[in-house]
């Protein structure tokens, strides 16, 4: 049975997709789904009634929506591959578009591999984004962009410089930034010079391309604007979590540049293009850097942190076989800075393998009875009160359910300290798990507590396995006392 959010109780923001779907249908949803959070502060539901399913956003960002609205509804008159626009609400905090399913070009490659069938979407894919750049800029009014009407060299800078601040910066490596600035702005110079400017989705990678019956659409496009269209295409093919191989890079570079030149009506010059797509290739994979050291090393965002290896790797790959075409002399030592063995070691967890001897047991219980004692030799671990997180018991359609339960799970995401909270735990336990791989360690105990063991110490300890499965692939014992006091739990259930 598929898990639901009901809508009695919950979170205003449901309860606005919710109105708004009623608004739009004339009936109230009969069942809300609460989509995976994206990167952005946006949040996206999925809504079922009488004339099917339709996604919902909220976001706090009027200015973005009326974008998205803006240029969605502009799309859909060419005949765009990109949702649908259906209804927007009147204080303009959320929308609803039309659902394209869950599929993305990521998740499809993630399963399949390179496959024919897979390189068959790609390609889809590239054909539709030069139809999109090209077509897109026609009549579009790039006013209504929410930062800089072009991808210029303000905006290349601005890249740089995220590069340099969240990233850079924070290695504590000494390098001369007068000479580096200079670099960036030599760069900007070369690249803002190009010969094609269309419409820049300036977010595009196969996580923001959705597969259904057999094609391709585009979502996340609110933050496009007018700009050289090698940047997308660098965006997609260069992605580190897709990892495409050289093969396919080109195969689908050439794709691409048959498809422009069949929308222009005119030959590419390819070697300028090539040459510029080599700089704009360059800046994208900074620009991520600059976002996963933002949202990791600041927002203590995880999955951030785990992803900078990735994007050194990709980096590595980039400077071994690329050049940009002007002379960089204190960029280029930087950049073989950051892919040092020093520095992606230093950004690499330790792992487990199948020999570490360590063993994390994970518990939660209730501080009705007593917390749970360790019983290996060298004793200790931790044990966390979660009870300073608002419970969910108190809500009468929760009282039953547990940690496990997606409503519950929503709740405490959503109108609660408790991500602020395990992020602290987080950085609590990764030392000393970390410590415990290096040094031989066989057991360490973390145990979570709240009033009855049912709701808030349950999704924490869950959460915490998760994390720790992930990130350092360490052995987990999972119990929780109050609902399985007899079993030790070694998987987590497959909606955790």
């Amino acid at each position: 049975m598929r898990d639901v959010c009901y809508i009695c109780g919950m979170h205003p923001m449901t309860q606005a997709v919710s109105q708004l779907y009623k608004e739009w249908s004339g009936a109230e949803p009969t069942a809300i789904d609460l989509l995976p959070e994206s990167g952005s502060e946006r949040r996206y539901f999925r809504l079922h009634g009488a004339k099917g399913t339709v996604i919902g956003t909220y976001g706090e960002n009027v200015r973005e929506n009326e974008t998205f609205q803006y240029f969605t509804e502009h799309f859909n008159k060419k005949s765009l591959p990109v949702p649908a626009f259906l209804f927007f609400s009147a204080d303009k905090h959320c929308y609803l578009q039309s659902d394209l399913g869950d599929e993305s070009l990521l998740s499809v490659l993630e399963k399949e591999g390179e496959t024919e069938q897979v390189y068959s979407l790609f390609q889809k894919t590239v054909q539709s984004l030069a139809r999109l750049q090209v077509q897109a800029d026609q009549g579009l009014d790039y006013s209504r962009c929410l930062t800089n009407q072009e991808f210029g060299k303000q905006a290349i800078l601005a890249d740089l410089l995220y590069f340099k601040y969240y990233f850079l910066d924070t290695l504590r490596k000494p390098y001369d930034k007068q000479k580096l600035i200079d670099d960036f702005d030599a760069l900007s110079n070369y690249l803002t010079h190009t010969e094609y400017k269309y419409f820049l989705f300036r977010d595009f990678q196969s996580r923001n391309v959705l597969v259904k019956d057999d094609q391709v659409y585009f979502i996340d496009y609110q933050g496009g604007m007018k700009g050289a269209p090698q940047y997308d295409l660098a965006s997609l093919l260069w992605q580190a979590k897709a990892n495409l191989s050289a093969e396919w890079k080109d195969k689908l570079l050439n794709d691409y540049l048959d498809a422009l030149d069949k929308e222009i009506g005119t030959p590419v010059n390819r070697n300028v293009f090539r040459s510029q797509y080599n700089g704009y290739v360059l800046i994208r994979l900074l620009q991520v850097l600059g976002a996963y050291g933002f949202r990791g090393l600041f927002g203590r965002k995880a999955h951030f942190l785990t992803s900078i290896p990735l994007a050194l790797s990709n980096l590595k790959t980039y400077l071994s076989k690329q050049t940009v075409g002007i002379a960089l002399p204190e960029f280029i030592k930087v950049l073989n800075l950051c892919i040092s063995d020093e520095i992606v070691q230093q950004f690499t967890p330790t792992q487990a393998t199948e020999s570490t001897p360590l063993v994390v047991k994970i518990c939660s219980f209730s501080y009705r009875g007593e917390a749970p004692k360790d019983s290996s030799s060298n004793g200790g671990g931790f044990v966390f009160d979660c009870r300073g997180i608002v419970n969910p018991g108190r809500v009468e359609e929760m009282k039953t359910q547990t940690g496990r339960d997606k409503p519950v799970k929503d709740f405490l995401e959503q109108q609660t300290l408790m991500p602020d909270f395990l992020n602290s735990v987080y950085d609590l336990v990764d030392i000393t798990v970390e410590e415990y791989i290096k040094r031989g360690f066989e057991s360490l105990m973390v145990s979570f507590g709240c009033t009855g063991g049912q709701h808030r110490s349950v999704y924490a300890a869950d959460a915490l396995a998760r994390h720790l499965r992930n990130k350092f692939k360490v052995k987990v014992e999972l119990r929780h006392l109050v609902q399985d006091s007899k079993n030790w739990v070694n998987e987590l259930p497959k909606n955790a």
